[in-house]
């Protein structure tokens, strides 16, 4: 029995949903883990985020699965990623000698 066409979702949205998924949970997860170490020890972020950040970067993939527009999911991530760049910029501005 072929599944019903108005819950399948376009080629391009999946596109949009796996590439989301994949490079979109990969950046949001290693923007945070970079913004963190600068108001943080650095090396025990670092050494953490080898645990921390494939947890994020899974639960960021299936959040990008479970919405409806993979382009939406893929606007979010990169404001975040963008915020957390924000954050980094100015943390290299406070604390130059980490950097």
């Amino acid at each position: 029995m072929p599944a019903n066409p108005k819950y399948l979702s376009s080629n391009w949205q999946r596109f949009a949903k796996i590439t989301a998924g994949f490079l979109g949970g990969y950046f949001v997860t290693i923007s945070f883990h970079l913004a963190i170490s600068f108001f943080f020890n650095h090396v025990n972020v670092m050494i953490t985020s080898t645990y921390s950040g494939f947890i994020l970067w899974a639960v960021l993939m299936i959040l990008a699965f479970i919405a409806k527009n993979g382009w939406k999911i893929w606007a979010i991530y990169l404001l975040i990623t963008f915020l957390f760049s924000i954050i980094i910029y100015f943390g290299k501005i406070y604390n130059p000698i980490i950097s």
